[in-house]
């Protein structure tokens, strides 16, 4: 094999690669008994049939075409190691000059790691908000328990907004009942809009025992927007008692005795959060402020790769709901190039990132235990709620194990950073890695009681 390397950009070199017709005798021979494997001829055993027999039922053609596509991988890896270029993504190959017994020339284009110098981490210097409570959030903290524990009391009055009613629906269009439109002794909080359209207009007012009517038009079923008449009676109408904030309701609603002791715990709980919030924005400025610092270009071919990933999966959960892309565009009041823009810009920072701590991970010879990688398999697992071993088998099988071994290699160089750089408060205050080990563990152990 003979091959030479051309640059084109920072980030992309185009190989050229020649194969004398005879290196490619492995592949063709492997294609011959990948085809005499699939193919039945009659008089011959499967896969002990002759090349010539295969030439004259499938043509050589196929067979050719078989190896080619078997070796062209192999030949870039050789010429790869050869040159001792850094690929990244996918090849893009173009055969230039094949035949029969003639040698195999092609081209693969590639984006490659640009070299990259990182800057003196302890230069780098961020500085963000500091965390602040105010008194409204904590109140608005408590309305939101004082919601979780307020009661219904039956009262003898009509509807109000605000109000809970028990009622009963029944929905016809030109007097034919409308499948699934009927339901009886249904909750509906007053105002809330949660049901038909037209239904909370009409509720204000009404007392238990009482009924009316109303159009609306339907959104789904067999008389999709069809006008219909719906009966609507009141079994009952409740009104909703909310507690009073004092110790009585930090009792009833906490582990605390007094409104003073909640008011705090519920301060301390948001500060942890914020704080996590804090150090996950230094970290991001940190990243950006290196990204500029080292000037790291973001390789095409790799952002374009990511785009459609990122398009595709955004496809499929719009799917689920059963929405689709254009609905999205027009809820959003947004173009596809918009879009296309923003998942670019996106895709483009977050590989720049990723080129970043692959460098910083290789220039402190960053290792990964399998300890670490284990434990990450455990996580992922566990999100996907799935066995471990199963997830990893999934992982080997679609060849993403080394993906995440580079995810976690990443988080390792990543958390050097952190260590290195300078993160402060507006108030001068330090922030440290700790900070959010230990906000973290607080938060996990919180969600336990």
């Amino acid at each position: 094999m003979k091959s030479t390397v051309e640059t084109l950009s920072p980030t992309r070199v185009k190989l050229a690669i020649e194969v004398p017709f005879d290196e490619l005798k492995p592949s063709l021979q492997k294609a011959y008994r990948e085809i005499g494997a699939q193919v039945q001829v009659p008089g011959f055993r499967r896969g002990k049939i002759p090349a010539a027999v295969i030439d004259q039922r499938v043509g050589r053609g196929a067979v050719l075409n078989e190896a080619v596509q078997e070796a062209i991988p192999q030949q870039i890896l050789a010429a790869v190691r050869e040159h001792d270029v850094k690929t990244l993504g996918r090849p893009e190959v173009e055969i230039t000059e094949f035949g029969d017994n003639e040698p195999l020339k092609f081209t693969a284009e590639v984006d490659v790691r640009p070299e990259i110098t990182i800057p003196d981490l302890s230069t780098i210097s961020v500085t963000v908000p500091a965390v602040e409570i105010g008194d409204e959030e904590i109140d608005e903290q408590i309305k939101g328990l004082r919601e979780r524990f307020a009661t219904l009391k039956t009262v003898d009055r009509p509807a109000e907004e605000g109000d809970y009613v028990q009622l009963d629906l029944n929905a016809t269009v030109d007097g034919e009942e409308v499948p699934g439109g009927s339901a009886t002794n249904i909750s509906h909080e007053v105002g809330s809009k949660q049901l038909l359209p037209g239904l909370d207009e009409v509720l204000v007012g009404l007392v238990a025992g009482a009924d009316a009517n109303f159009t609306t038009e339907l959104v789904g079923g067999d008389f999709a927007g069809r006008e219909a008449e719906v009966k609507v009676t009141v079994r009952s109408v409740k009104d909703k008692q909310l507690p009073e904030i004092d110790d009585e309701f930090a009792q009833l609603a906490s582990e605390f005795d007094t409104l003073e002791e909640l008011r705090g715990d519920l301060r301390e709980r948001l500060t942890k959060v914020k704080k996590v919030e804090q150090i996950y924005a230094a970290r991001d400025e940190a990243l950006k402020q290196l990204v500029e610092a080292a000037e790291i270009p973001a390789p095409e071919g790799v952002v374009k790769d990511e785009v459609e990933g990122r398009k595709q999966a955004m496809t499929d959960q719009l799917e689920r709901i059963g929405a689709t892309l254009a609905d999205y565009l027009t809820s959003e009041d947004k173009t596809e190039e918009q879009i296309d823009q923003e998942l670019t810009e996106a895709a483009e920072e977050g590989v720049r990132i990723q080129l970043l701590l692959d460098t910083i991970a290789d220039a402190e010879d960053v290792q990964v235990s399998d300890d670490e990688f284990g434990h990450e398999i455990v996580h992922r697992a566990q999100r996907a709620q799935m066995q471990p071993q199963q997830y990893y088998d999934q992982l080997v099988q679609s060849g993403a194990a080394a993906a995440v071994f580079g995810d976690v290699r990443r988080g390792k160089a990543l958390a050097s950073v952190m260590e290195q750089v300078t993160m402060k408060d507006s108030e001068g205050t330090e922030l440290t890695l700790d900070d959010l080990r230990a906000a973290s563990e607080d938060e996990h152990a919180g969600h336990n009681h």
